[in-house]
């Protein structure tokens, strides 16, 4: 199971074990003692409310692992009288649903409701999930998925229409502070940590409390003298593995945010995003096309020379190779925060798609088509045309759109950085346009 303090096994009546792990032993027995989830288990949250008026709909859990998505099933099930009936999408099939099913509605018909946990229920096929719906909407089962990514793209939309999405949130500081005072009170011994270790292990834990526990486990389990440091810390425990998954969500979320800083000009916070990117694994070419899409979108004609750093960081760490190529990848990073912006050729080019595509295949002026054959140039092709070196200021005025179109204005350079200069030129070829068409 991927929920804090999950197991396969039923809790006995009179609890766990005295020899069960840690966090077996710390489950909550009742919603009131889930920690970090109050938006939803307290009065005014949607869990609490639904306790309340003693009837669940289904429900989609979302949110990371060790966040309590299985515990908050189980106890739901018990506050309001519910059978719990847990199966896991990583192990079960057709065959075993049909069998759910068939169980739910035998114990419906003697008066059993059943709560239907699915665990990691994005890993269903859109075929699986479907076989959810005529169950679910006959009411044989209350269905509650939890899944770690997210609904909109992993779940069915019709499955989705019929049950409520609520998002878990990882623990905070506040929240794994409480399971730590459990575990302590619990034993009878306190942690042997000075504060910042204790913070330490806060922070190693990434907001997951199951993680957390284990790592208290296994600080109980060693014959420590004197109270750790940091650094005994870190030499003792592993720290947890930043979630990411490159096809996943997490993925997206932080390329979207590395951009948007890019954007905002914010380099310290584009570092962040750049270096959880990397240290999580993340393919340094994928960041550094990114990073080229980044200075043509956002930078353009404002400072030409930043999709030039961008392409030489990609020269540069396919020449050095990893750890010291990622230093090139952040000198372009800091090179787009910290340069001027400008979308307009961005914008230009959409604009000018949108008429290509609008106008379809308008013959250009007469003037200014090539004219290899002597037909072509009996029939007018580039008659008339000006060669724009010989004219005054080298630049002849002449018009270029087709006949049947006024021209178009899809470039507006911003006034910042060179793109302010190129602004100044365009005006001054628009002056001497509008001089000579009046002549």
């Amino acid at each position: 199971m991927a929920d804090l303090f999950a197991s396969d096994d039923v809790p006995a009546a009179d609890g766990p074990a005295a020899d069960s792990p840690l966090a077996d032993r710390l489950r909550p027995r009742t919603l009131d003692e889930v920690v970090g989830q109050e938006h939803l288990t307290g009065p005014e949250g949607a869990i609490g409310r639904m306790v309340a008026a003693g009837r669940l709909s289904s429900i989609i859990f979302w949110g990371p692992p060790g966040t309590g998505k299985t515990t908050i099933s189980r106890l739901l099930a018990d506050a309001v009288g519910m059978r719990f009936e847990p199966i896991s999408a990583v192990f079960s099939g057709v065959a075993d649903l049909k069998k759910v099913f068939a169980a739910a509605r035998e114990h419906g018909r003697r008066g059993e409701k059943t709560l239907l946990f699915v665990d990691e229920i994005h890993r269903f096929n859109r075929a699986q999930q479907d076989s959810f719906l005529p169950f679910v909407e006959d009411g044989t089962v209350t269905l509650v998925g939890a899944t770690t990514e997210n609904p909109s793209f992993e779940l069915n939309a019709a499955l989705l229409s019929r049950a409520q999405v609520l998002i878990l949130q990882r623990l905070d500081a506040a929240a794994l502070e409480q399971l730590l005072e459990r575990a302590e009170t619990l034993t009878g011994r306190p942690l042997p940590l000075d504060d910042a270790a204790r913070e330490a292990l806060l922070a190693s834990a990434d907001g997951d409390g199951r993680f957390l526990l284990n790592q208290v486990e296994t600080l109980y389990s060693i014959d420590i003298g004197e109270p750790l440091d940091p650094a005994g810390l870190s030499a003792l425990l592993h720290r947890r593995v930043a979630v990411y998954d490159k096809d996943r969500e997490g993925h997206y979320n932080l390329i979207s945010a590395l951009h948007k800083s890019l954007r905002g000009s914010d380099p310290q916070a584009a570092l962040y995003y750049l270096a959880r990117m990397l240290t999580a694994g993340e393919e340094p070419l994928y960041v550094l096309r990114r990073l080229v899409r980044f200075a043509t979108e956002d930078i353009g004609l404002a400072d030409p020379q930043a999709v030039v750093q961008c392409l030489a960081a990609k020269d540069a760490y396919e020449f050095l190779g990893s750890p010291e190529g990622e230093l090139a990848i952040v000198q372009a990073c800091l090179y787009c925060a910290t340069a001027p912006k400008s979308n307009a050729g961005y914008m230009a080019m959409k604009a000018s798609f949108r008429s290509a595509r609008e106008t379809g295949s308008l013959m250009p002026p007469m003037n200014i088509v090539n004219a290899p054959t002597k037909l072509m140039k009996q029939v007018g092709y580039g008659k008339g045309y000006q060669y724009d070196h010989d004219a005054a200021d080298g630049f002849s005025g002449a018009n270029y759109w087709p006949q049947e179109m006024s021209p178009q204005a899809f470039y507006a350079p911003s006034d910042r950085g060179y793109e302010a200069r190129v602004a100044e030129r365009m005006a001054y070829w628009d002056r001497l346009r509008a001089e000579r068409a009046e002549t």
